[in-house]
């Protein structure tokens, strides 16, 4: 996924959030991560029924974009019917621990907020 350059940043990002969303970026992306940290190879049928209300076509853009940035791998099959697995990179484990401090955030605001009403 390209971003346009941004003024007055020469790759075109402000601060390292904002790099960071831009492959994060998307309301399934992260979801895609958790399926593929829950277990590392997940077919793409799966990761549909792990997702629902994603569409073929978004979840198949976000992963198109999430390979190119290299935090997907996929490894397809020569089989009949064909196989296609995606797994996380290391970029996209690391990505994933990354991730886990903002998890365990809303982990803990859903908990309160449960308390509270």
């Amino acid at each position: 996924m390209t971003t346009l350059n941004r003024p007055g940043a020469p790759d075109g990002h402000v601060c390292g959030i904002d790099a960071a969303m831009e492959v994060i970026g998307g309301k399934w992306k992260v979801l895609i991560l958790w399926a593929l940290h829950e277990r590392p190879h997940r077919r793409f049928g799966e990761l549909r029924r792990l997702l629902p209300g994603v569409t073929e076509k978004v979840l198949a853009s976000h992963l198109r974009e999430m390979e190119a940035d290299g935090i997907v791998h996929r490894t397809s099959y020569d089989e009949v019917p064909p196989r296609v697995e995606y797994s996380l990179t290391a970029n996209g484990a690391a990505l994933n621990a990354a991730l886990e401090p903002l998890a365990a955030w809303g982990r803990e605001r859903r908990t309160a907020q449960r308390l509270q009403g």
